[in-house]
């Protein structure tokens, strides 16, 4: 069997794994397939690349949209169809906007525009985005776009039944007593999976705004996956909710809505202040509670960073978990010395960055799967017996 070049075979690779990125379920042994039909086709042809792709990795309708949206994503330029008659030239897949300066082949030499698409689009994805050109960022949206972030579940009080868990007494008894009052079959049951609530803040103070584009983007990804479980709110010298305005389902047209609904958009920060008045408004009456909250800053600080650690405290309280992303600590030899983030730290469950598209890639399978903290031992006193509010817990 003839095998495509190594470098077509990684750019392969990379497209199946943005496609499971974007729902589409390309199993190994549809990347397999694909790489044999590639094998025999033109890899500088982009329809026969599109058909081969779109005719294996796919195994339903649902699957088509997302294709075609992470199709000219990974390589580049529009998605091609099927040409009523074939040209004498072969056609390429044409660049949209370069992604490298300064690219380009040796003399003598025929480009591989697949491999160097592929190849531009992965680059793309651990570049900082607060350092992307116009283009790149236009880019990058089209990466945003195939963004699926999942909620983290919790277990609620309704249980379903299920082969395996704890013994469900009622129809255990009942099934006996229809075969005689002997017992036959043990039926288990366990309890139900729910979404956990996600809440984002996103920082849109000055320091922040080459950063806040893609955040919200982010934000608006992960809205429009779990439109009920996820919340978002901006802050700076105030809070804003904006999940009414991230719910359409047009991104620019969500940020556009959100930008006018923002009245502190590249101003100041006191993100002490602002997160004591969403704890007093939102967080304490339950919006908080048992959640997945994720505060999106640098950490500038303009206020007191006593009441910032103050209220970080009090987050943590009520959250399920506290994840902070820092877009600055993506770079070489960061360290959080700001003020903020020395009294945010203690608090915060997950220190994770924010400055490129892997980055967020990696910030979804932490939301998804935030490990759940181990509660604190009992105060035990001098004497050796628990005080009295550890009794009353138990």
């Amino acid at each position: 069997m003839t095998q495509p070049p190594r470098d077509v075979v990684t750019s392969v690779l990379g497209f199946a794994r943005t496609l499971r990125h974007a729902g589409v379920a390309a199993s190994p042994e549809r990347v397999a397939v694909m790489l044999d039909a590639v094998a025999h086709l033109d890899v500088l042809d982009p329809v026969a690349v599109y058909w081969a792709g779109r005719l294996t990795l796919c195994g339903g309708p649902d699957d088509l949209d997302r294709y075609d949206a992470a199709f000219p994503a990974w390589f580049g330029g529009e998605v091609p169809r099927a040409r009523a008659s074939a040209p004498a030239v072969r056609p390429r897949v044409v660049r949209s906007a370069p992604l490298e300066t300064g690219a380009g082949t040796p003399d003598g030499e025929e480009p591989d525009d697949l491999a160097t698409r592929a190849s531009g689009a992965e680059a793309l994805r651990h570049r900082d985005v607060g350092e992307l050109t116009a283009a790149e960022r236009a880019q990058l949206r089209r990466l945003f776009a195939l963004l699926a972030p999942a909620a983290p579940m919790r277990p609620s009080r309704r249980r379903r039944p299920a082969p395996h868990g704890s013994v469900h007494v009622g129809r255990t008894v009942r099934g006996a007593l229809r075969s005689g009052g002997e017992v036959t079959r043990l039926v288990h049951h366990r309890a139900r999976p729910r979404p956990r609530r996600v809440v984002l803040l996103v920082d849109v103070s000055g320091s922040m705004t080459p950063y806040a584009d893609a955040l919200l983007r982010f934000a608006h990804a992960a809205v429009r996956a779990r439109p009920t479980s996820t919340e978002v709110f901006t802050i700076g010298t105030r809070l804003t909710r904006v999940t009414r305005e991230l719910r359409l389902r047009d991104a620019d047209r969500a940020l556009a809505a959100s930008g006018q609904a923002i009245p502190d958009w590249s101003g100041g920060t006191r993100i002490g202040e602002v997160l004591k008045a969403f704890l007093d408004r939102w967080g304490q009456r339950g919006t908080a509670r048992g959640a997945v909250v994720v505060v999106c800053s640098d950490g500038w600080e303009r206020g007191g960073a006593e009441l910032l650690g103050e209220q970080m405290a009090r987050l943590r309280r009520l959250a399920h978990a506290v994840v902070w992303v820092n877009p600055h600590k993506g770079r070489p030899g960061y360290e959080p010395l700001a003020a903020g983030m020395v009294a945010a730290l203690p608090s915060v469950d997950a220190f994770v960055s924010g400055h490129s598209m892997a980055a967020f890639e990696e910030l979804v399978d932490v939301i998804e799967h935030v490990p759940t903290p181990a509660a604190p031992p009992p105060r035990v006193p001098a004497q050796g017996r628990p005080l009295q509010e550890d009794r009353d817990a138990c």
